[in-house]
């Protein structure tokens, strides 16, 4: 073999190298994978496709249902609406922020923000909001998020 043709024959035999190492390596990978599925000891909740808690989620999106959303972000966890007016009390108006903090079904994975207006001379000012409105609505979603589980665990 002369000079010139060794240098020729180099990258084919490295090409060819590479190739015998991948389909080793290929081969060897075929062999760890299975049919069965791993086991999980995450609960229920925590297995989803989104970010935050699944049941706070739905109940969330449920519980503000009322108003028009602005944003829904499942990977952030946050729902925000736009403002609503209750037709029986059209003066007033009302923007909830609701942020999911956790995976975990918990109280404290959980965050309601109001804003409030009310309609003075045709401007709306801000008003302010009542402590007792944000937890009842902290509330009815933990109840919610805790019956959707207890029905998903029952089913």
């Amino acid at each position: 073999m002369t000079r010139a043709n060794s240098a020729n024959f180099r990258p084919a035999l490295r090409r060819a190298g590479c190739y015998a190492l991948l389909g080793a390596s290929l081969i060897g990978l075929s062999a760890c994978g299975g049919r069965d599925r791993p086991t999980t000891e995450l609960s229920a909740a925590q297995l989803n496709t989104i970010g935050v808690n699944a049941y706070l989620w739905r109940a969330a999106l449920d519980t503000v249902s009322f108003a028009p959303l602005l944003q829904a972000d499942s990977a952030g966890g946050v729902i925000v609406t736009d403002w609503y007016a209750n037709p029986a009390n059209p003066g007033e108006r009302v923007k909830l922020t609701v942020t999911i903090l956790d995976q975990d079904l918990r109280a404290d994975a959980l965050r309601v923000a109001a804003s409030r207006q009310v309609n003075e001379g045709g401007n709306w000012v801000e008003a302010p909001v009542q402590a007792a409105t944000v937890q009842k609505l902290e509330d009815i979603i933990l109840t919610k998020a805790r019956d959707l589980r207890r029905q998903a665990i029952q089913s």
